[in-house]
């Protein structure tokens, strides 16, 4: 007995055709198949006869019964059979070759939806979108930051209303965020943290009102206002000295304020060296306290003004009983109290009159033959003691104005005389000719000044002559002759310079630079002057 077995499996349109001669016509198993599907069945033949279970020839087995091992074989085959006309129709609709579950489209599609309403993006699109995340986080970052830096100085106790709106733009940047619209989170947590930033740049001008009003509370005696606005100030600027003050004062406030109403009591009441030590109490809790400071300043300048009084009577009273001498010693004692001076010193003037008067006359000895000498500053010192006797003799500011004018002449000659080769030098001789004419100005010049200016006159003249002073080189180093110019090379060369002091410089390529000094007139022009680089430089390399 022979059989054969076709099928195919075209796409989503099956068609199942089993034929076999062993159970008769054919079997349809599956419909929808095309006629042209149909035609690429590839049949398969199963050559029963061959098989041991459906040969006419003996089985080679040891077995004592072989029809039962026919009968089991038949049997299996009866159940191959029915598996294939009930149960692959329906495995062949719902799976395919190599037996993997059917794909259902619509079924994918609808679980697409569900999982991602949106199109798909692109990969590009979605490398922006991360992009735009990673900008938004560094916003946010950043405000958070700086949203710390404001919280740790107190924000809402100076800013609440700026603060809370500018968290409230944070917030609506998270629901932003929430629904991936990252560019407009970026940009609101942006806005967010401009706010925050706006506040941190106004510490300073806040930190400044902070402190003008903890000032005025502190004037005010509102100790607890004082304290929060001080602290408040700390927190800005630990390190503010006017915060750190003010915090320091307002804690002693109270107690600085009661020792204040009993010291204004003592000094209402005249007790002026009670009223004192308790200003003085107030200093030493507060030691700013500009009030309690000048109350010190008015309660003392009455205690002084008092004991001036005092003493200045005593004085007097001596200056009656025809002692002069102790009198002016009381009176420089109340001149020391440092207040009224003028009034203690007019006393003593007018007590030291007769001594002052034999003092003043020996001075103004000194005086007249310092000046016949022209030894003008001794003149000035011996002006200066009468001065320091009394103030307002005319004869002694005059002279003095004299004295001091003449002897600074007197040293701008001596100064001039002893440095004549300076005079090469423009401004120099220039300066130096105002003084020579000032002197010669003088009518009554005397000996030493007309010796002094016809000494001058000498040396002015001399210095504008010109002096041919010989230079000698090697015609490689090239010169130069300061404040004069540049020489070049040359081997000898003459130059005629006006009398002073003259540097020469020379330099040659691979050579030391040479420096030569030298004076024209004043007896020490040189015969010649030597300007040769002759030292050469070696040059070293060095790690």
């Amino acid at each position: 007995m022979a059989g054969n077995i076709g099928r195919s499996l075209c796409g989503g349109n099956r068609r199942v055709v089993i034929t076999s001669s062993f159970f008769g016509a054919p079997l349809p198993v599956e419909s929808n198949m095309s006629e042209q599907d149909s035609d690429k069945i590839e049949p398969v033949d199963f050559n029963l006869s061959e098989s041991p279970l459906f040969s006419n020839q003996t089985a080679q087995v040891s077995s004592n019964k072989p029809k039962i091992w026919v009968w089991m074989g038949l049997s299996g085959l009866v159940l191959v059979a029915l598996l294939v006309i009930f149960v692959l129709p329906t495995v062949v609709s719902e799976y395919e070759l190599p037996l993997e579950r059917r794909v259902d489209v619509a079924e994918i599609l609808s679980n697409q939806a569900l999982v991602n309403p949106v199109t798909a993006i692109s990969p590009f699109a979605e490398a922006q979108q991360s992009l735009l995340r990673k900008e938004a986080q560094d916003v946010l970052a950043e405000l958070l930051g700086r949203q710390g830096e404001l919280d740790a100085l107190d924000v809402q106790k100076w800013a609440e209303v700026a603060y809370a709106e500018a968290l409230e733009q944070a917030s609506i940047g998270d629901e932003y965020y929430r629904t991936q619209a990252f560019a407009l989170a970026r940009d609101s947590y942006a806005l967010g943290r401009a706010g925050l930033d706006q506040l941190f740049d106004s510490v300073a001008t806040v930190l400044s009102q902070t402190l003008i009003d903890a000032q005025q509370a502190l004037e005010e005696s509102d100790a607890i206002v004082a304290r929060d606005k001080f602290a408040l100030a700390l927190l800005f600027e630990a390190d503010n000295e006017i915060a750190q003050i003010g915090l320091q004062r307002a804690q002693s406030l109270d107690e600085v304020g009661a020792f204040i109403a009993d010291a204004n009591e003592l000094f209402e009441d005249g007790e002026l060296d009670q009223a004192r030590d308790l200003y003085r109490q107030v200093l030493n809790l507060d030691s700013y306290n500009q009030f309690a400071r000048e109350k010190i300043r008015e309660v003392s300048a009455l205690i002084i003004g008092n004991e001036f009084s005092r003493i200045m009577s005593s004085g007097y009273t001596l200056l009656e009983g025809g002692d002069p001498e102790q009198a002016i010693a009381t009176f420089q004692r109340a001149a020391a109290l440092g207040v009224k001076q003028e009034q203690a010193l007019a006393a003593i003037t007018q007590t030291e009159n007769e001594i002052a008067s034999a003092e003043i006359n020996r001075l103004r000895e000194l005086i007249v033959a310092s000046e016949g000498e022209e030894q003008w500053q001794s003149a000035v010192g011996d002006y200066d003691r009468v001065l320091a006797i009394d103030v307002n003799l005319l004869f002694a500011i005059d002279g003095r104005d004299y004295a001091e004018k003449r002897a600074r002449l007197d040293s701008l000659l001596i100064d001039a005389i002893d440095n004549p080769e300076r005079f090469s030098e423009d401004a120099v001789f220039q300066q130096t000719l105002d003084v020579y004419y000032t002197g010669r100005a003088i009518e009554e010049a005397g000996p030493r000044l007309s010796g002094q200016l016809d000494e001058l006159q000498i040396f002015l003249e001399n210095s504008q002559v010109p002096i041919d002073v010989q230079l000698i080189s090697d015609a490689l180093t090239d010169v130069t002759l300061l404040r004069i110019g540049n020489l070049g090379t040359f081997k000898q060369t003459s130059v005629s310079l006006k009398p002073g002091h003259y540097v020469a410089v020379g330099k040659r390529i691979g050579y030391r630079e040479v420096r030569a000094e030298f004076t024209v007139g004043f007896g020490q022009t040189p015969n010649s002057v030597l300007v040769k680089c002759e030292e050469r430089i070696v040059a070293t390399n060095r790690r």
